[in-house]
């Protein structure tokens, strides 16, 4: 029976809006910057939803799946940031690659951010303190902007290295990358993933209940987290709270927050589990967790290993985790 792969579909940007609209004749650079954020992310969200529908059929069809999806965000996103400098450009800010001249652009993009006109020269008096507070917050928020340009210029290639050698990896082991939701949840929504699929069910626990067992497993093994915690605040070392008020504050954002979960937390969750953690990665060596905890029956044992993959390069704004499935034909 001849098996005729489906062409996974990518909408095209938003239409661009006109001149002369209310959108563009009235957007301040402030609601541009949180518009910018927002289509990064739907387009994030665009490609998680994608690489779900290409995880179905042959392995041939699926890997020609996944790379019709890869070329067709690698397509959107290079759209998206050439819209997106252009429209930067309209309020003083040009992205160019001559360095000499991307400190002007940057300082160009600071003034605009805090209401400064560009164009003008203005008088050369001492700017008042009013203007240098807001000068100091248009900083920050062109730095990170330039930031979140120069991560889209390069997610797509490191991503795309990133996600071939997971695979590599994971098909002979007949395994493959469940993609999981980037919302600042997805350590927690992808072991609640494992545990649905190791009780053949429902998961036991929510991510939001993994995360309140994290938070309490940590206040009550304190000693045994704080020094790492430590040499991973370090930056944090002159502020006026105390060591434990800190590591108290850091147990309450992960109850309490979509904090991102690392190191710690994964230490943590093992533990409270009481499973062996198997962590792949394209980026990095294989991590395992809770050795103690480990089947030498493997998969098929009572007490089978929770499998995750780490993407350092998975999405523009942050690291991101996913679950681990076996790739069923």
């Amino acid at each position: 029976m001849q098996a005729q792969m489906e062409h996974t579909q990518v909408d095209s940007p938003p239409k661009e809006v006109p001149e002369n609209s209310p959108q563009k004749k009235h957007e301040t650079l402030e609601e541009m910057l949180s518009r910018h954020r927002k289509e990064i992310a739907q387009l994030q969200n665009k490609e998680v939803a994608l690489k779900k529908a290409a995880a179905k059929g042959s392995k041939a069809e699926q890997k020609a799946k996944k790379k019709q999806v890869e070329d067709d965000i690698s397509q959107l996103s290079s759209k998206l940031k050439e819209s997106h400098a252009e429209e930067l450009a309209s309020l003083g800010y040009n992205n160019s690659n001559d360095k000499e001249k991307e400190k002007s652009n940057l300082d160009n993009l600071v003034k605009a951010i805090a209401g400064v006109s560009v164009a003008s020269q203005g008088d050369p008096s001492k700017p008042s303190k009013t203007v240098k507070r807001r000068e100091k917050r248009a900083q920050q928020e062109a730095a990170r902007e330039q930031r979140i340009q120069e991560e889209q210029s390069n997610m797509v290639s490191d991503r795309m290295v990133e996600n071939e050698k997971l695979e590599r990896k994971l098909e002979p082991l007949g395994l493959m990358v469940n993609e999981i939701k980037p919302d600042g949840h997805c350590l927690y929504r992808a072991v609640e993933d494992q545990l649905s699929l190791l009780s053949g069910g429902s998961s036991p626990y929510t991510y939001q209940e993994l995360r309140e067992m994290v938070a309490a497993y940590m206040r009550k093994h304190a000693p045994d987290f704080l020094p790492f915690f430590l040499s991973d605040n370090m930056k944090e070392m002159d502020s006026d709270n105390s060591l434990s008020e800190r590591f108290e504050k850091y147990c309450r954002e992960i109850e309490s927050t979509a904090a991102w979960g690392g190191q710690l937390e994964l230490g943590a969750l093992t533990h409270c589990l009481r499973n062996h953690i198997m962590i792949f990665s394209g980026s990095f060596p294989d991590v395992e967790m809770g050795k103690e905890y480990k089947s030498d029956s493997g998969v098929t044992s009572s007490n089978p290993s929770i499998m995750l993959s780490y993407h350092k390069h998975a999405f523009g704004l942050g690291e991101h985790y996913n679950s681990i499935v076996p790739n069923v034909i």
